[in-house]
C-alpha cells in the first residue's frame, strides 16, 4: 500500500479540496479550534464526502511531522509525478514554447518548496528533480509551497544529465545558474522553449548538469555578498523569462 502524504495547513487544504478532491482520504481538525475559514473547509470537505476527524494538538503536530499546521491537515494519496517521456512528449506538442526548471540536487525543504511556490507562480510547464539527493515532498514542503504542488507537473528523473541530452534534442535551450558565468541573465534569451537549471546552495551546479547546459548564466552580485539564496535566485531567473515573454 502507498504511503499517504500529509498536507497541513489551511492553505494547502483549501488547494487539495480545489484542485485534487479525489486524493483526499480524510480531514484532521485540531479539537476545539474555532476558525471560520476551517469551517468553510470542513463544510467543503462533506459536501466532496471527505471524512473528517477531530484529534488533540499533540496527535495532529505528530501527523504533521511538527510543522505548522493552524489546526487543519488532510491525509491524501502521494503526489502523482509525471512519466520524464511523457513531459518529452508534452514539450513536443506544446503550441507555445515551455519553461522547465531543473533542481539540481536542492535538498532543504524551506528551498525546495519555496523554488516550487515560485515556479507556480511564475508559469512553469514542470519542475524536474534527481531521484536521488533532493528534498522529498514532506508536510513541510507541502506547507511551505502553499498549494503549488498541486498544481505543478513533478518528474524525478534517476539520471538529470540523461534527461537534458533529451529535451535538447527536442529543441528546447538548457540555461545554467552558475555564479563564475561571464554573462548575465540579462543577456538571455528565454522567449524559445526554455529549461532553467538551478543547483543547490554551496556546491552549486554538479559538473555533468554544467557541462550539458547550452549557455550558463549569472547574477549581478553589485555589493558585499557573493552569491543568493536559491529560491531567491530561482525567481529572478524565472520572472526575467516571464518579462522577456511578456514583451
Amino acid at each position: 500500500m502507498s504511503k499517504k502524504e500529509i498536507l497541513p495547513g489551511i492553505h494547502t487544504v483549501a488547494s487539495l479540496l480545489r484542485w485534487q478532491p479525489q486524493r483526499a482520504h480524510s480531514i484532521w481538525l485540531e479539537q476545539n479550534k474555532n476558525n471560520p475559514r476551517i469551517e468553510q473547509l470542513v463544510g467543503h470537505a462533506a459536501k466532496l464526502g471527505i471524512s473528517v476527524q477531530q484529534v488533540q494538538r499533540a496527535k495532529l503536530d505528530q501527523l504533521c511531522e511538527g510543522t505548522q499546521h493552524q489546526g487543519i491537515a488532510a491525509s491524501c494519496s502521494p503526489t502523482p509525478l509525471v512519466d520524464e517521456q511523457d513531459l518529452v512528449s508534452q514539450i513536443t506538442a506544446a503550441s507555445t514554447p515551455p519553461l522547465i526548471l531543473i533542481l539540481d540536487e536542492v535538498s532543504d525543504p524551506h528551498n525546495f518548496a519555496a523554488c516550487l511556490r515560485t515556479a507556480d507562480a511564475a508559469g512553469v510547464d514542470a519542475v524536474v528533480i534527481p531521484q536521488r539527493n533532493s528534498a522529498p515532498l514532506s508536510p513541510t514542503v507541502h506547507k511551505i509551497a502553499s498549494g503549488a504542488t498541486l498544481r505543478l507537473k513533478i518528474v524525478k528523473t534517476t539520471s538529470l544529465a540523461r534527461f537534458i541530452d533529451t529535451i535538447k534534442k527536442s529543441g528546447v535551450w538548457v540555461y545554467g545558474a552558475a555564479g563564475e558565468a561571464s554573462s548575465s541573465i540579462y543577456q538571455s534569451n528565454l522567449t524559445q522553449a526554455s529549461t532553467i537549471v538551478m543547483g543547490a546552495e554551496g556546491q552549486g551546479l554538479r559538473r555533468l548538469t554544467q557541462e550539458r547546459c547550452d549557455q550558463l548564466y549569472s547574477l549581478p552580485m553589485l555589493g558585499g555578498v557573493e552569491s543568493l539564496n536559491v529560491s531567491v535566485a530561482t525567481g529572478i531567473f524565472l520572472y526575467e523569462a516571464v518579462r522577456q515573454r511578456s514583451n
